[in-house]
């Protein structure tokens, strides 16, 4: 019956729908641990020999894994992802509501995934060289298409976004090229195979631009789960879908991990489904707390930074962070120099990210929200 219930959620003309916090939390909290910095706190607590073991666990979490390693951090970009497209069914509903075609607001589409794709080239590029890996190209090229599903049943959604896995996986295991045919060796694999013929070289990381096709899935996920909190099924009943559907997805990319390894740098199969099931647990663990507990003072410190997402992230990947260091530390250094270079470090790092808490709170409180 739940299924069908969503089924049945179209997003079309109608009554607007009401805002749901904790998807503002769960996207604001996303972007200050992406952007505010504080990750370096814990590295730098390492270097210096501090904080014990508990410290240098959350260092280790707070950067990406290596070739075979699945971190914390590894979940960034599919959490980011994933919020996106639960806000894709709320946002068309809004649009529809207020008198727009679904003409215009596919052409809307179009135009947002242009600037994202511009944009992610900008900041990805050096001089000849760039790379279509970060966040920005990949959204861009995964947005259009979702939203052409967005009003699909979810079992047509569903079936596209395994489909996709499934040809990745297909692509990787039979690629016939000659040296690209391993499909778990850096570099020698089809997306590395798809880098040297689109973008003409290789990522220094080993991170392939065609992973925007199967982490389309984090995205069309999304949109189901943005559906299903758009029906009228009790709180506690979306809260159940949401957690065991979490849990098996989880599950189930453990289950896959020892006949297709976990690798994030090209999304193979189970770490795709395994970090969906982490996006949809974290969704039904942030409407626990924020929709259904009514935690909202600290789901609004996050919340505001949500708000203006697509702006705090060009701000910092332009070098505003760093900006806002060498404001912050002339301070830092005069109230903290008794501590030496470690304690001034960690003031500084902390201060930035209030301050870019701060920049959100001020566009936030003047309703000034960048979009594309």
């Amino acid at each position: 019956m739940e299924l069908n219930q969503i089924n049945n959620t179209t997003v079309g003309p109608g009554k607007e729908q009401e805002r749901v916090l904790s998807i503002d939390f769960f996207r604001g909290l996303v972007m200050f641990i992406l952007v505010s910095g504080i990750a370096t706190l814990f590295h730098q607590m390492v270097e210096q020999g501090q904080g014990g073991a508990l410290i240098a666990w959350i260092d280790k979490h707070s950067n990406h894994g290596n070739w075979f390693e699945i971190y914390f951090w590894d979940l960034i970009q599919p959490f980011f992802m994933f919020i996106v497209g639960v806000s894709m069914p709320l946002s068309l509903s809004k649009r529809l509501a207020r008198g727009d075609s679904w003409k215009q607001s596919f052409v809307h589409a179009l135009k947002r995934s242009f600037w994202l794709l511009l944009l992610g080239f900008m900041l990805g590029a050096k001089d000849d060289t760039y790379y279509l890996t970060n966040i920005l190209p990949q959204l861009a090229f995964v947005y259009v298409f979702a939203f052409l599903l967005l009003q699909k049943n979810i079992k047509w959604q569903l079936a596209v976004s395994f489909a996709l896995i499934l040809i990745s996986d297909l692509l990787y295991q039979f690629w016939p090229v000659e040296g690209y045919n391993m499909p778990y060796t850096p570099d020698h694999n089809f997306g590395a195979w798809f880098d040297t013929v689109t973008v003409g070289h290789l990522h220094p990381d080993h991170w392939v631009t065609f992973n925007a096709v199967p982490t389309c899935a984090h995205i069309i996920w999304g949109i189901c789960t943005g559906k299903l909190l758009m029906t009228n099924l009790p709180q506690m009943k979306k809260l159940l879908i949401m957690l065991s559907t979490g849990a098996a997805g989880i599950m189930a990319g453990y289950l896959l991990s020892p006949y297709i390894p976990m690798i994030e740098r090209i999304s193979t199969s189970s770490f795709v489904i395994f970090s969906g099931g982490w996006c949809v647990l974290a969704m039904g663990l942030s409407y626990l707390f924020v929709d259904i507990l009514h935690l909202r003072k600290i789901a609004a410190f996050f919340a505001i930074v949500g708000t203006n997402p697509i702006f705090i992230y060009i701000f910092t990947g332009v070098g505003g962070r760093n900006l806002l260091s060498r404001m912050a530390r002339p301070f830092t250094y005069r109230l903290f120099s008794w501590g030496g270079d470690t304690m001034i470090n960690m003031a500084t790092i902390v201060v930035v990210a209030f301050m870019v808490w701060g920049i959100c709170y001020f566009m936030y409180k003047r309703k000034i929200f960048i979009k594309l």
